[in-house]
């Protein structure tokens, strides 16, 4: 079920570098895309900083709202996370082919997407140059939220089954799963 994450645990949800489907909305469209390119930026508030390609549809809804989700995809979604990536919501209605419920989201206008361990909502703070020049953006992460089986007690749980494992973007269709949790002695 999803729960609720402090905030200042938010940087905790992506920063073991993992691949994330990003959702936007504006108006009456909304549309989603993989993402290999976000990672944590600041703790208090809790930014993240992610490369949104020009060419997307999702950058032009995310211009458009200043909104957008930064979701987590566990491995029993690669398949759908791949093809996510490589189709255009120009397009494609990639909720309705890829079969991608939406939820509604408490503090953005983006739809969170079910069936992922981890949700970020996020607004985009200006920084236009950043955008314009690099494909960057720099979001403020507004709530956060976890799958309790996944994530718990501000951590990813140890004993984290494979399919509820994060992914890590190779290069053509190949991915990495999150191996086995150890922990560092106290010295």
């Amino acid at each position: 079920m999803r729960a609720p994450v402090a905030l200042e645990h938010a940087y905790r949800l992506i920063n073991h570098g993992p691949v994330t489907l990003v959702s936007a909305a504006h108006g009456d469209k909304s549309n989603l895309m993989t993402v290999a390119w976000c990672m944590a930026l600041d703790f208090t508030p809790p930014k993240l900083a992610i490369v949104l390609s020009q060419e997307s549809h999702t950058r032009s809804l995310v211009d458009g709202s200043g909104e957008l989700v930064v979701q987590v995809p566990p491995r029993r979604m690669l398949d759908v996370v791949d093809a996510v990536g490589n189709c255009s919501g120009a397009r494609v209605d990639k909720w309705a082919r890829f079969g991608l419920a939406p939820a509604k989201a408490a503090r953005v206008q983006a739809p969170l997407v079910e069936g992922c361990t981890a949700w970020l909502e996020c607004r985009v703070l200006p920084k236009p140059e950043l955008a314009d020049e690099l494909d960057l953006f720099v979001c403020e992460v507004l709530a956060a939220w976890a799958d309790d089986e996944a994530f718990a007690e501000g951590r990813w749980r140890e004993d984290l089954p494979e399919p509820l494992r994060a992914l890590h973007h190779v290069a053509g269709g190949s991915y990495l799963v999150d191996g086995k949790q150890v922990r560092a002695r106290r010295l």
